[in-house]
């Protein structure tokens, strides 16, 4: 028998952790991380009881904090246009719908992303993802929707996905063909509806584009009914459902999706008692959008109390789009969710990283802990805390993405 030392890849040693499991941040001091060739964590824990096996790289922390990998869940970050015009008019006192009514609005942004190639949409979402990922976003969702045909929602997926072999990210793709109507559809919802269950949902899910399905549940979006079809269409092919739910109107959108099991409800500004209590039952996440809050001057703060009160899960996430949030910083995302919504320090931070797993379905990151995929973030900090408080000040050191250094 052999007496060879196991070895293991790395070792992350003389750091503090913030593991987020159990309450808080699950904080261990003086903490030693083991990672294993699979880019696995086979121990994260105090230093007097980590293993004395060997590794292969041994890395100082130098007192630093480490953290999962931070988590995006929820972003429609591949676009092309620009509607900084839009935002210039609003300032000027022109109205949403005047704007919509020149052609603007979602419309703007679906004709430029008709209009723009694959190679196009690749280099302005690979900019935009680069940025996050310079803050510490080793997981990101991306959503569809600005192309609202079988063609153009492909080719956005596409992208999504090119995104995610090119980059050190995990790249989650949603479908998000129900978000607006299209023009050709403008008087007939229900038919465009048809079209995303019969052709869009069966034919990009069996082109392997497809990890979710999303909807936009909304007075100016779908109602409950036609929202129901998608959700019945991605159930028959074994995809897990998002919703927007509850942002300028309370739709009952949120119980609907927790009726099916949904793995989150997003936005929520609107949602009442009733829907956090579905929400509860069903285990379905609350991914709060500060950054749509604050873009759109909302005054409803999503009612944080309620979620608190029966254990809700609460995600945060950039929601980058061009229209409501042109925001590609997950950590401004923990300053606003403080400062807008009075989140605490550790419920910002589990809400990117454990409570986004969450949201996207993932039971394999978002904590340090053995077991876990080694997707960590050093920051030089004295306080995890300090990831919420201060802005514009990145502390990042050094990023490790299933146990490979970034």
């Amino acid at each position: 028998m052999s007496n060879t030392t196991p070895t293991f890849a790395t070792r992350i040693e003389n750091v503090h952790l913030a593991t987020m499991r159990n309450e808080g941040y699950g904080s261990v001091e003086n903490a030693v991380v083991l990672i294993d060739a699979d880019g696995v964590i086979g121990y994260a824990g105090a230093s007097q009881q980590a293993p004395t096996h060997q590794a292969e790289q041994v890395i100082d922390g130098a007192q630093g904090w480490l953290t999962p990998g931070l988590i995006d869940c929820h972003t429609h970050l591949v676009w092309a246009g620009s509607r900084a015009n839009e935002f210039a008019q609003r300032l000027h006192g022109v109205s949403y719908q005047q704007i919509a009514e020149q052609g603007g609005g979602i419309n703007a942004t679906v004709q430029a992303t008709r209009a723009a190639t694959r190679e196009q949409l690749l280099t302005l979402a690979r900019q935009r993802a680069q940025a996050l990922m310079a803050e510490g976003v080793t997981t990101i969702e991306i959503k569809s929707g600005y192309g609202l045909d079988l063609a153009n929602e492909r080719k956005q997926l596409q992208v999504a996905r090119q995104l995610g072999e090119e980059l050190a990210l995990t790249v989650t793709t949603t479908l998000l063909a129900a978000h607006a109507l299209p023009q050709e559809y403008q008087h007939d919802a229900d038919a465009y509806i048809e079209l995303i269950c019969d052709t869009i949902i069966p034919t990009l899910n069996d082109e392997g584009l497809v990890d979710a399905v999303d909807a936009f549940c909304e007075s100016i979006g779908f109602d409950l009914a036609q929202t129901e079809r998608v959700f019945a269409a991605a159930a028959a092919h074994q995809l897990p459902i998002k919703l927007h739910a509850e942002q300028i109107t309370n739709m009952r959108g949120a119980e609907l999706a927790a009726k099916h099991r949904a793995l989150s409800a997003d936005h929520l500004e609107q949602l009442d008692e009733s829907g956090v209590k579905a929400m509860a039952a069903s285990g379905t996440v609350a991914v709060l959008l500060p950054g749509a809050f604050y873009f759109l001057r909302d005054t409803q703060q999503p009612p944080i109390a309620l979620l608190r009160q029966h254990g809700v899960p609460i995600a945060l996430a950039t929601d980058a789009n061009p229209g409501s949030s042109p925001i590609h910083s997950l950590l401004l995302m923990l300053q606003m969710a403080a400062t807008l919504f009075r989140l605490t320090p550790e419920e910002c931070l589990r809400g990117v990283t454990c409570h986004a797993a969450q949201a996207l379905g993932f039971s394999d990151r978002g904590e340090i802990a053995a077991g876990k995929r080694a997707d960590l973030v050093l920051w030089d900090i004295q306080d995890p805390a300090e990831l919420t408080y201060q802005y514009g000040v990145n502390p990042l050191r050094r990023v490790w993405v299933a146990g490979q250094q970034r």
